[in-house]
């Protein structure tokens, strides 16, 4: 029987590819996402995965949202904790809504999947939970306090709860991407697209395909020596 897999902002961009990735490894998967519903309706229709629609920054709508994943497709044994969202400003005028929506969906998050998650794959000895933190958890990033810290607390939130899942066969490792041609990415001014490609070695922009492999591979059973680690996907950008 499939494992089960759900992928958090797996609709769109990075969570999109990782979304079809883990369906063409044999998972059978679910793609949460927050609000677009026409992303994810063409989504389902052109993939077949099934999506769920709750916001990761609210605890309640997490339980109730994985127990119906549950329900439908049986117990989660992956989970990818992907969403996450930007709200940048420079330090000295950022809002504390700023701060506060940040850290909701890009920390608290990760806890608000994971914990309802974590009894059942202690039953169950297995479990894989994967954390896509960036590189700018790594090292920071001018305008983006409140984004850095949440990752780097991905980070911190990884090395700790490896720890704990360990003897009963959870993996919990982290995936931190340099800079994606995402249509985020891809909508920012080609000057200073041509900006970030300079400062990285291998001359280019990642894909979001090469992050899903990343995840494929952490969420394997050959992957099962492999905790508490974090993989920087970026190109040499930075080296942590």
């Amino acid at each position: 029987m499939a494992r089960v897999a759900l992928v958090t902002g797996g609709t769109r961009g990075i969570g999109a590819a990782i979304s079809k990735a883990l369906k063409e490894a044999g998972y059978n998967v679910a793609a949460n996402y927050a609000g677009n519903d026409e992303a994810a309706a063409k989504f389902t229709e052109e993939t077949g995965i099934a999506t769920y629609k709750w916001s990761v920054a609210d605890y309640d709508a997490c339980a109730e949202g994985i127990a119906r994943v549950e329900a439908d497709l049986g117990p989660v044994d992956v989970l990818v904790n992907n969403a996450g969202i930007t709200r940048d400003a420079p330090f000295h005028k950022m809002t504390r809504e700023q701060w506060a929506q940040v850290m909701d969906t890009n920390l608290s998050g990760i806890f608000n999947m994971t914990h309802p998650l974590w009894n059942g794959m202690r039953e169950r000895k297995f479990g894989r939970v994967i954390n896509i933190s960036s590189i700018n958890g790594q090292k920071g990033q001018f305008g983006q306090v409140n984004y850095s810290a949440a990752k780097a607390g991905d980070i911190g939130f990884t090395k700790a709860l490896a720890q704990e899942g360990a003897r009963a066969g959870i993996t919990v490792n982290a995936i931190a991407p340099g800079y994606i041609g995402t249509e985020m990415v891809m909508a920012v001014p080609e000057k200073v697209r041509e900006a970030i490609i300079s400062t990285i070695p291998v001359g280019r922009l990642g894909e979001p395909e090469e992050i899903a492999r990343a995840v494929v591979f952490l969420a394997s059973d050959e992957a099962g020596f492999v905790t508490g680690s974090t993989m920087t996907v970026n190109g040499g950008q930075y080296l942590a």
